[in-house]
């Protein structure tokens, strides 16, 4: 093949189009348990996290829900991944063998949210939220009065493998994904004069991308290290359904998705698939929740 720019637009269009097919093709979960949130900045401060709406009855004046600032930053992180062609592959015409490298690179770049979100879960018994507690915890300040709190948990302590029940259904979700800049910016360099071509004799193409994960409302998780079984799963749930904002009002939180690695699909399943439970009863908890496992919790 003769290299010049119209066949090397070529060849870029078309790892282009095989990185998007592998990009589209990802089947990612941050979509489904993150509130995107679109980013200008190094980093966001997310003040508003303070509040819970919620309408009461008109009496009297407005009461007024202040956005207080709690000082939550999320800062944005940059991430990359690149692949080098040896310039004579497409001399040779022989670049077809990295055709799957590309694809590989697109659902990589679409699944690291998966990553960085899963990671935040981990990590959220001991990283702290807008309150100033774990994420999971035990010890959530909630305001029942003028100065008066009580504390809330969100958390069931034990030493097994983490599991995940949220509440998906809200514009705000337990977690926010902050983008920046969108993980399918694909690049190139392969052109005489960049350095790489020269020195190299290498063609570079890769993908950039600058975002973060950060914790939205904990009201809407609850993260567990007890046995994932029929009665830990009900606790959960109870727990959820009962969390009240400030001055006592129900939130009305409706737990739909519980978040499991590898190891506890089965249990997970049998939770909420299973007609009936081990004993024999009825399984009443059948079909309550989605069901996501993700390898990524395995980390």
């Amino acid at each position: 093949m003769i290299i010049n720019t119209q066949t090397l637009d070529a060849a870029y269009t078309g790892f282009k189009t095989l990185f998007n097919q592998g990009f589209e093709g990802a089947k990612s979960i941050t979509p489904e348990i993150t509130t995107k949130v679109p980013s200008s900045m190094e980093k966001e401060v997310y003040g508003w996290l303070g509040q819970f709406p919620g309408m009461r009855k008109w009496v009297g004046d407005r009461i007024i829900k202040n956005l207080v600032a709690h000082g939550f930053t999320v800062v944005n992180e940059l991430f990359e991944d690149t692949i080098s062609i040896p310039r004579t592959k497409i001399e040779d015409d022989s670049y077809g063998v990295f055709s799957s490298f590309f694809v590989e690179m697109g659902r990589a770049a679409a699944e690291k949210p998966d990553e960085i979100v899963a990671n935040l879960l981990l990590n959220g018994f001991d990283q702290q939220c807008f309150d100033g507690q774990y994420f999971f915890d035990s010890d959530h300040p909630v305001r029942t009065g003028d100065n008066d709190y009580v504390s809330v948990s969100n958390v069931q302590s034990g030493s097994s493998a983490p599991w995940f029940l949220l509440d998906t259904s809200r514009a705000i979700k337990p977690i926010l994904w902050q983008e920046r800049i969108p993980f399918s910016q694909f690049q190139r360099l392969d052109r005489d004069s960049d350095h790489n071509v020269f020195f190299q004799d290498e063609y570079i193409y890769g993908v950039r991308g600058r975002g973060n994960a950060g914790y939205g409302l904990w009201q809407m998780a609850f993260g567990s290290k007890a046995t994932l079984d029929a009665d830990n799963y009900e606790a959960a749930r109870v727990a959820m359904m009962g969390f009240k904002g400030d001055e006592g009002r129900p939130l009305g939180i409706m737990p739909n998705t519980l978040v499991v690695p590898p190891s506890l699909e089965k249990k997970a399943l049998n939770i909420l698939n299973a007609e009936h439970l081990e004993n024999g009863e009825s399984n009443v908890y059948r079909n309550t929740a989605k069901l996501i496992v993700t390898p990524w919790l395995s980390a």
